[in-house]
């Protein structure tokens, strides 16, 4: 595996691969995925490179990247740190307010744009922020405001690099570069107060590929990797530069909507994901299975039982199953699991890294006895994303696996995971004071997350700090985890539970809308709109009985005593969910503050 500076990585890959494909991305016209090959990517990013310093871009400015996941980003980033300047990430949904704030704290001066909303929204700034003076535009198709006469498209800065004869100068930062440079500042979603720009520099991104490295055996360069999550969220982001310098091809997914359709067209090997995707297969798995015929439905519930034995007490603790256990086993995984995985288009699948959130255990127990190796983990941005993940073999359901190696782990007041290490962030952007309410002197992060650890070293994840609900009554109640339970069955979409300060547990519920027409029309229900079908009392009753089912489990403290169904998602617009997908409680609080009240006015 090649680990050095970003600011040499791509020449030296290219040197090692030539005309193997870095990377692909799907024409949208033809739907012909088209490669790119690591000559032709050291080409483009040397190129681009010297366009940033003719535009002045100096040693550790910051340049702003607003962007689905494009191809263009991978070329801006590294020619950016062939410059020892600075990425700043930005979510291609940010609001113009959240652009503005980062635009003005960073004093980014240059801002690279995807498509058209991103343009639209950038470009309203222009004149109104002091700092933005040029955008870049990445989408040939994107049409210009009539008075705009300074924006490149990326065509023409590459142009604009291919002319300019400073060779000297970026071979000169290039030398110089130093593992103590700022790499790039990813800015939290801002659940809480304003976004917060963690500062990684290059040492932090070293160390993370060099701990990968050894922790995930049997990666190889022929390994295909789908780039699915955006790429500002730091889990993809520092996935996929493992994957560059393992040599591993990537797949540029650019709709996440799409991301289905994209896996059965180039069948990849890994992918890393948050908990979301996997909850949806999941659900879509059920859902089959529940409408299969009587014998198919059989033969998966028997599949799935040898599939339980053999991998998950078995295999998972690397012992051999006796043969009336295996030779079973491999018959339902021609006759079934294949199928399975060739319908998700992961049957070529080494493993799948997922983190971000909480995975149910029986979810993740589920895909394991499907012979599918995902591998749980946690981590955070301040943490250049994995702090701890299972290992393939010995892995305990209920964690989130073992702490990386060079990463230290304890816990401190109110069982708060504390991390320490070089992949720990330097601090917060601008914000001294934050950072040092979370960063002690002798380097050790707190987490905001609490969890305990066993004798061997396994990690356990019990609740986000900051989300922990406290009754009236002083019971302590984590949210999260009845969310993801209850967020398991197939008429429920969504659940913010709410009851902090309160005599009770309640919740505001996003049923599954298909699932519950289908079930309305089952039972004759007739209905105007979804408002009027979340109104019928059958269907009250319906997901009353499914979440008591599901938290049976919970203690009766814990458990919801009063919901009230939505007609409308959470949604990143409608401002429910952060750009990683996080429910924003507070802003849930105030907007449903009539819906909330009402189940408690009894």
């Amino acid at each position: 595996m090649t680990i050095c500076h970003f600011s040499s990585l791509i020449q030296r890959q290219s040197e090692l691969y030539g005309n193997k494909a870095a990377f692909r991305h799907k024409d949208e016209k033809t739907g012909v995925w088209i490669p790119v090959s690591w000559k032709k990517f050291a080409t483009k990013t040397a190129r681009a490179a010297k366009a940033f310093a003719r535009l002045e871009v100096g040693v550790q400015d910051n340049v702003a990247i607003f962007s689905q996941n494009k191809p263009e980003i991978f070329i801006s980033e590294f020619a950016l740190y062939q410059n020892r300047a600075v990425s700043v990430p930005l979510y291609a949904t940010s609001s113009v307010e959240q652009i503005n704030y980062i635009i003005t704290e960073t004093e980014a001066r240059i801002i690279l744009v995807g498509e058209q909303e991103q343009y639209d929204k950038a470009w309203s700034l222009v004149g109104k922020n002091p700092y933005l003076k040029q955008l870049i535009i990445f989408d040939p198709l994107v049409k210009p405001h009539p008075d705009d006469s300074t924006s490149l498209f990326f065509h023409e800065f590459l142009h604009l690099g291919e002319l300019a004869n400073n060779e000297e100068l970026i071979a000169e930062r290039i030398a110089s570069a130093n593992e103590e440079d700022l790499a790039t500042l990813i800015y939290t979603s801002g659940t809480t107060g304003v976004p917060k720009g963690v500062m990684l520099r290059h040492s932090s991104f070293q160390e993370a590929m060099r701990i990968h490295d050894l922790r995930l055996q049997g990666t190889t360069d022929q390994d295909v990797s789908v780039c699915f999550l955006p790429l500002t969220h730091v889990f993809e982001k520092a996935w996929s530069y493992f994957c560059l310098c393992k040599g591993i091809r990537i797949e540029i997914n650019l709709r996440p909507n799409e991301i289905q359709k994209t896996l059965k067209e180039v069948r990849p090997t890994l992918m890393c994901s948050v908990p979301r995707f996997w909850e949806k297969a999941y659900a879509g798995i059920q859902e089959k299975m529940a409408e299969a015929p009587f014998f198919s439905h059989i033969l998966m519930k028997t599949a799935l039982k040898f599939g339980y034995s053999r991998n998950l007490k078995y295999s998972r603790v690397e012992k051999h199953a006796p043969l009336w256990i295996e030779l079973p086993y491999l018959l339902f995984d021609k006759l079934v699991f294949t199928k399975l995985k060739k319908a998700i288009g992961i049957e070529n699948g080494n493993y799948f890294p997922v983190a971000g959130a909480f995975l149910s255990d029986n979810i993740n127990e589920f895909f394991h006895a499907c012979g599918i190796d995902i591998l749980y983990g946690y981590g955070l941005t301040e943490t250049t994303a994995t702090v701890s993940c299972f290992n393939k073999k010995g892995y305990i359901i209920g964690s989130v696996g073992v702490e990386m190696p060079g990463v230290e782990v304890k816990l401190g007041e109110n069982n708060e995971i504390l991390v320490k290490g070089k992949t720990v962030m330097s601090g917060y952007y601008k914000k001294p004071e934050e950072t040092a309410k979370v960063l002690s002197p002798d380097g050790w992060f707190r987490t905001g997350d609490a969890g305990h650890i066993c004798q061997h070293g396994v990690l356990t994840m019990t609740e986000r700090i900051k989300d922990l609900i406290k009754t009236s009554n002083g019971k302590y109640v984590a949210p999260q985890a009845l969310e993801t339970v209850i967020g398991e069955d197939k008429y429920i979409d969504q659940i913010a539970v709410i009851g902090d300060q309160r005599k009770y547990i309640t919740a505001l519920v996003i049923p599954a809308y298909e699932a519950l027409k289908e079930y309305a029309a089952a039972k004759q229900i007739r209905f105007h709109n979804m408002e009027d079908l979340l109104k019928n009392n059958s269907i009250h009753q319906l997901i009353q009985e499914r979440i008591n089912e599901m938290q049976k489990n919970f203690a009766k403290f814990e458990q919801v005593k009063h919901f009230t169904l939505l007609p409308y998602p959470f949604t990143l617009e409608g401002g429910e969910l952060t750009n990683t997908l996080k429910l924003r409680r507070a802003y849930i609080m105030q907007r449903y503050h009539s819906e909330i009240e009402r189940m408690y006015q009894n």
